[in-house]
């Protein structure tokens, strides 16, 4: 008998290691960041499709705060949140300023799994470097200087965008001129507390979004203690009809003048919706493999495996529509977190497929 148990464990053992050798094989290696820290402005095709004409300028915000309240933990902007806009703003034939509540040098956030040639370019770039690191005290700037305003992301800005008086002067100014206002992710916590000269708040009855509590509490359950609010509760709480899209999926609010992307997976679309906004039709883009990836996520999101799978098929066959299968994966590991194992099955099979299209 107990030799019977033994072998029955011993076959489940080598069970559960085989197939935990087979998953992990569908998750391809990350990139050699080593190399991708060397792109240069100049190596992205992109930007040489800049106008020769100057259309104006944009401001981008950013946090000055580098704690998270009493937590101790350290925070800032989002540098993807930045880079991204930024350079679909200069492609377009925008000049971008950079400004924050406290001007100078302010904290960032760099996450290395997040970091792709966009990201590092900007590092990489003398022009942009000196504008972030210089950057300008909100209370110096002036709205008729600007055609649109970027509140970009980042757990900071929870902290000082809210209150800040020329925050509010400075979005106040831009909405009663008629001009383009946009935030990402944490980025309308600016948003929440202004109010227009008619007394009225600016989200009283605006279509907008920005990060969920759902994908709030799940990265921080405590932050209800370490926030001083969370960004959708704000929201709700100032008349804005909130439009959650599903978790980490990509989510972009346009209401007139008023644009908003729920995440940083929002960012690229809310951008080019910005620049749109403002009467030109984006310059052309190669869509990332992690846009991809989240284009096949949302189908699942809206129909299912079925849909997915055929949204995964249709790639396939599409050269240049590469996907991201290390954010598939991540997007499995969420899912089974949270006891969603059919999900979880259905994107180890998608994996699988990704895979297996990838070696045809």
């Amino acid at each position: 008998m107990v030799k019977k148990l033994l072998l029955i464990f011993s076959i489940l053992v080598l069970s559960l290691v085989g197939t935990g050798l087979w998953l992990k094989g569908l998750i391809p290696p990350p990139q050699n960041h080593r190399v991708l820290a060397q792109t240069l402005p100049a190596d992205l095709d992109y930007l040489r499709q800049r106008p020769a004409e100057s259309r104006g300028k944009i401001l981008a915000v950013v946090t000055s705060t580098g704690t998270m309240g009493g937590s101790g933990k350290s925070t800032g902007y989002e540098l993807t949140e930045l880079s991204r806009p930024y350079h679909v703003f200069v492609a377009n034939g925008f000049e971008v300023d950079i400004a924050s509540p406290k001007g100078g040098e302010p904290p960032v956030v760099i996450d290395n799994d997040d970091m792709g040639p966009f990201d590092y370019a900007f590092l990489n770039d003398p022009d942009a470097q000196r504008k972030v690191n210089n950057s300008i005290p909100v209370e110096r700037v002036s709205a008729a200087d600007y055609r649109a305003v970027f509140f970009v992301g980042g757990k900071g800005a929870m902290y000082d965008f809210p209150d800040d008086p020329a925050i509010q002067r400075l979005v106040r100014d831009l909405y009663s001129d008629g001009k383009v206002i946009g935030a990402v992710c944490h980025g309308p916590a600016a948003l929440a507390n202004v109010t227009l000269e008619n007394g009225e708040p600016l989200l009283a009855n605006r279509r907008v979004t920005g990060f969920t509590n759902e994908e709030e509490l799940f990265l921080v359950p405590d932050a209800r203690e370490v926030f001083p609010f969370l960004l959708e509760d704000r929201l709700r709480k100032r008349g804005a009809v909130f439009e959650p899209g599903p978790a980490y999926l990509e989510q972009v609010s346009i209401d007139g003048q008023l644009l908003t992307g729920q995440n940083p997976w929002s960012t690229w679309t809310l951008a080019e919706a910005i620049v749109e906004t403002l009467g030109y039709k984006p310059v052309p883009r190669a869509i990332t493999p992690a846009e991809n990836t989240v284009e096949i996520l949302l189908a699942y999101e809206q129909g299912g495996m079925a849909t997915a799978g055929e949204k995964l098929r249709q790639m396939a066959l599409r050269q240049g529509r590469a996907i991201d299968r290390r954010l598939l994966a991540m997007h499995g590991i969420v899912a089974a977190m949270r006891g969603e194992m059919g999900k979880f099955l259905d994107i180890v099979r998608l994996l699988a497929r990704a895979k297996g299209y990838e070696t045809q």
